[in-house]
């Protein structure tokens, strides 16, 4: 089983908030695809890390959704949507092996 997880950011390049109903749409579109999702939108997770221009802070909320089979194509073409949809360079979409108890 794999555990994927989807980090979203909560502003735009701008500083601005995304509307709730962009995240709505990736919980309804994920809970339909895979039969159930948990997202962590009331505290947003913090980023931080260095580039050539100096540190860079950003606030993320996280989906998650465990799968039996990892389909890496609807995965890669998921991220290049949110993307699009979230204008942003890279939206990261990690998964794990994990196991059930």
């Amino acid at each position: 089983m794999h555990l994927v997880q989807i980090l979203l950011p909560v502003r735009d390049n701008d500083g601005q908030q995304y509307p709730k109903q962009l995240y709505d749409d990736v919980r309804t579109d994920l809970a339909a695809h895979f039969g159930g999702v948990t997202a962590f939108t009331r505290s947003p997770a913090s980023g931080l890390w260095q580039t050539d221009d100096g540190m860079v802070h950003d606030d993320v909320v996280i989906f998650e959704v465990m799968v039996d089979r990892l389909e890496r194509e609807f995965w890669r073409l998921y991220r290049l949507e949110l993307q699009a949809t979230f204008r942003q360079e890279l939206i990261p979409v990690r998964a794990q092996r994990i196991d059930i108890l």
